[in-house]
């Protein structure tokens, strides 16, 4: 299991994401900075135990009505070959040193894993202490076998979200802006093989609840 270490880091994750947020094709915002507060999310695991993995939902009000995002990232102790495209930023960790922060899409161990998840193969960890898995975050897959191994992380983004392609018309999309679901409503869309849901904090303090991640596995005739 990942160490989750409780010390400084500079500038932040919100601090980071303040500055890389307005540059994304789904962000919702004004022309000015964004204002965030941290609302939710979780961890997976890397089974190596070199990167870090979350997935945080970060609320912005600075627009006319406040936006929820989900922006999944990968921590690592050196550049990701190939990633420069990806990079949110670096951080200095007072425990770590020198954190370089991805987007996770385009991080090989993070979608690899995200599908492990929807797969039930591991389980959500708690965003914020070790070792205690996240009960909020809920999956399912009604798939054949495992999807493919080999999505691309070359995830194509508009004005909704996050779209990795694997062969034969398998996809896999991440919902980066966030939308509460109906009550009662099911979570998993016609047509999907698997999906990831969870729950975040809304500003005026009730909990919502919504699609984090659809998969669509097309035929492998």
């Amino acid at each position: 299991m990942a160490v989750i270490h409780h010390t400084a880091l500079k500038p932040t994750k919100l601090e980071l994401l303040t500055s890389w947020l307005p540059s994304r094709p789904w962000y919702v915002g004004g022309a000015g900075e964004p204002e965030l507060a941290k609302a939710g999310g979780f961890r997976l695991d890397d089974p190596q135990g070199e990167v870090g993995i979350e997935f945080m939902v970060v609320t912005d009000t600075s627009g006319t009505a406040p936006a929820t995002y989900l922006v999944p990232l990968t921590y690592r102790g050196a550049p990701l070959d190939g990633a420069e495209h990806a990079l949110v930023g670096t951080m200095e960790h007072g425990v770590l040193g020198r954190r370089w922060a991805y987007d996770g899409c385009h991080d090989p161990v993070l979608v690899a894993q995200l599908l492990a998840l929807i797969e039930g193969r591991v389980q959500a960890q708690d965003q914020n202490t070790s070792d205690i898995p996240d009960r909020e975050v809920t999956r399912s897959y009604i798939g054949d076998g495992f999807t493919p191994t080999d999505f691309t992380t070359s995830a194509t983004d508009d004005q909704e979200g996050t779209e990795l392609p694997a062969p034969h018309g398998t996809t896999l999309r991440l919902h980066r802006v966030l939308r509460p679901a109906p009550d009662n409503a099911p979570l998993l869309p016609p047509q999907a093989t698997g999906h990831v849901a969870g729950s975040w904090d809304m500003p005026d303090g009730t909990r919502s609840r919504g699609l984090f991640a659809v998969l669509h596995t097309g035929s492998r005739g």
